[in-house]
């Protein structure tokens, strides 16, 4: 760009026209104020003539706006141009855009902050889960072991509920970094939420109403359904937050046809085509477009202290990345939001949909398992558990002592329940060297650890069965019936 000394324009170049939008006859005798985007001050731009009449050159970086209202930012050169008098008679502008690379910067600087953060959460994960499996199993057992009116029950029935929470708070820190062990399964989208909506509404509350709108489609996607359960959970409680008094919540549901344009205004890797829409909408209060700019970050939160982990809306990103989806958020101020949430559509034969888990604990018929825990107070819980079903234990606190028991125990041992990571030898090593002394011994691997280090072990691969800690006696019970042939496998893929 060229001006004179009072910044009118007198040439532009075919960059600049493309870059804006402008045609030279649009610009023609303006100024650059027809560029101006509002993200500067007064000030700047002061400062900035300041350090071209003075005959300097400035550089700076401009955030400009397109014709089209679009803004774009920009590393700028100008240069004042001087007569032979030495009197400013022009200024000449060059200009790089920089949005591409500004965005790729910020993408990277994300991808780096939700790595940190998915270590954290893998080193946190292991310790917080055993000691969280010990809490919620000891008090699930001391629970059964009181008389139906003892004053003890609500007290410990209060640290159950306050373990699980926790735990919960543990899944979402291992779902938005992608390390949570998942196991997807195809799944009919209406027939699934069909089933959440009166949880849902309960988690809302009666002042908020929840509208389900299922779209006359089958819709048919692969997920986890305890992942699905965590994204309308998530959306339905932000949604609820947002609302001051009394207001309504919509989930609708649809097939839509994503085109290339869609796709890339996602920033979605994925190809353009039919996707399955899952959205929520709530008559809440809104967000401005710096709010919508940070909304999946880890921990930010525009809540009260105390009201919010700021993880709620970073799980439901996590979990739709994991899945191959994306998401677009629309709101404004005091004119509610819209999460719209785009994932592969699967165009194979369905699954049920997800069910309540068991009301009551399997009973075991007097099989004999072996635990190999290298952490005594889980050791101790589970044999507890194991016991307490109906169940011969043989308990290990090391794979060497679990050998050892093996080799002098007289009977049959019909399962191995292990842990992934223990000193000396890992679960799998573990039973590869008990099957030579028990061919068809059953197997059933436990950890505490993230996704990514089990799988390093083998423990997620087809036909291996494998249960995350913490789990509840219930949990327990239902895991071991389906490794043992005696029920039927909720968990896909083993």
């Amino acid at each position: 760009m060229v001006t004179d000394q009072n910044a009118t324009i007198l040439y532009v170049n075919q960059a600049f026209e493309r870059l804006t939008g402008y045609a030279w006859e649009d610009v023609a005798g303006q100024t650059p104020r027809i560029l101006h985007s509002g993200k500067h001050s007064k000030n700047f731009y002061r400062a900035m003539w300041e350090t071209l009449t003075h005959g300097e050159v400035y550089r700076g970086r401009l955030v400009n706006r397109r014709k089209d209202g679009t803004h774009f930012t920009e590393d700028i050169s100008i240069a004042p141009v001087t007569d032979d008098a030495g009197r400013i008679v022009n200024y000449v502008a060059v200009a790089q855009d920089v949005s591409d690379r500004l965005l790729l910067e910020a993408e990277l600087l994300q991808a780096q902050k939700m790595e940190s953060i998915g270590r954290l959460a893998g080193g946190v994960a292991h310790d917080f889960n055993n000691m969280l499996g010990a809490i919620l199993g000891n008090a699930e057992l001391a629970l059964d072991s009181l008389e139906p009116h003892s004053a003890l029950r609500e007290e410990l029935t209060e640290i159950v509920h306050a373990a699980k929470r926790s735990a919960e708070i543990t899944q979402q820190l291992l779902a938005f970094a992608r390390k949570q062990v998942v196991t997807p399964r195809r799944l009919n989208l209406n027939e699934a939420i069909e089933g959440m909506i009166k949880m849902l509404r309960r988690l809302v509350g009666e002042n908020v109403a929840v509208e389900w709108v299922p779209g006359p489609e089958e819709i048919v996607i692969e997920i986890d359904p305890s992942q699905l359960h965590q994204i309308l959970a998530n959306l339905c409680v932000n949604a609820r937050d947002a609302i001051t008094d009394v207001g309504v919540i919509t989930i609708h549901t649809r097939i839509e046809h994503l085109d290339a344009k869609a796709i890339r205004d996602c920033r979605h890797a994925g190809a353009p085509g039919p996707y399955a829409l899952l959205s929520v909408t709530d008559t809440g209060c809104g967000m401005d477009a710096e709010t919508i700019m940070h909304l999946f970050e880890p921990f930010y939160t525009t809540k009260a202290v105390g009201k919010g982990t700021g993880l709620g809306l970073a799980t439901v990103h996590g979990i739709v990345m994991q899945n191959g989806g994306c998401i677009r958020v629309s709101s404004k101020p005091w004119e509610g939001s819209t999460f719209r949430i785009y994932l592969p559509l699967c165009m194979k034969e369905t699954d049920m949909a997800e069910t309540d888990p068991r009301p009551t604990a399997a009973q075991g018929q007097g099989e004999t398992v072996l635990i190999a825990e290298d952490e005594e107070s889980v050791l101790r819980l589970t044999r507890s558990m194991l016991e307490k079903l109906g169940y011969k234990v043989l308990a290990a606190s090391s794979p060497k002592e679990a050998l050892q028991l093996a080799d002098a125990f007289d009977g049959h041992i019909d399962l191995l329940l292990s842990d992934v990571i223990m000193p000396g030898m890992n679960g799998r090593d573990l039973a590869t060297h008990m099957k030579d002394k028990y061919p068809d011994l059953h197997c059933l691997f436990m950890s505490g650890y993230t996704a990514d280090v089990i799988a390093d072990h083998g423990v997620l691969d087809d036909g291996v069965y494998f249960i995350q800690k913490p789990f509840t006696t219930q949990q327990l019970a239902h895991r071991v019936k389906v490794v043992l042939g005696q029920a039927r496998d909720d968990m896909a893929g083993g």
